[in-house]
């Protein structure tokens, strides 16, 4: 069983990623220097990230522990909710400062990219499933949509619109929570 992980170990090691990428940026960081900032041992972060990528991600985005989106009662409403809640997670500078560089070593590598998908995008896939499920038991849609797709529906415009289209997500919520809506109910 082994006893259990120090919570203020766990914040540590996120807020000295946070200030590290802040500082120097994610080429920069290093798990060398996130040791040292959080005056913890390097085996304190290799028992909770496997990887530089994976510690990465939970400090500038989210963490395995995403919680559900909310119901809102509304397909519409829960979709608009999940894309503020993408938009607000890719748009902090930490993010933008380890985003760019996560996504390269995540395409660069094939063990990476698994085990990405493995600790955070199923993660938020199954946040989805439920959202859609829930979509599902209210009438709003027949069957639950493919959720490989509808993930790829929700986050990949918000990417696009911050990371490729350098432009500001203000709205986009309300509109791509309008249009993903509407692709699901044929309406």
């Amino acid at each position: 069983m082994g006893r259990p992980r120090d919570s203020r170990v766990d914040e540590a090691i996120l807020a000295a990623t946070r200030s590290l990428l802040a500082e120097s940026g994610y080429a920069g960081l290093t798990v060398d220097a996130v040791a040292e900032r959080a005056r913890i041992g390097k085996a304190a972060i290799y028992r909770r990230y496997a990887t530089k990528q994976e510690m990465v991600f939970a400090a500038a985005v989210h963490s395995v522990d995403l919680p559900p989106p909310p119901d809102t009662g509304s397909l519409l409403g829960d979709l608009t909710v999940l894309v503020q809640e993408i938009v607000d997670h890719v748009t902090t500078p930490v993010a933008a400062a380890a985003i760019p560089g996560l996504l390269a070593d995540i395409r660069s590598s094939p063990e990476l990219a698994a085990r990405f998908r493995d600790a955070f995008v199923t993660v938020q896939q199954a946040g989805l499933a439920e959202l859609l499920g829930r979509a599902v038991a209210r009438g709003e849609l027949p069957s639950s949509p493919d959720v490989d797709l509808v993930h790829a529906l929700v986050a990949g415009p918000v990417f696009a619109t911050v990371y490729l289209q350098n432009r500001s997500p203000d709205g986009l919520a309300e509109r791509l929570g309008r249009i993903v809506a509407a692709a699901l109910t044929g309406v």
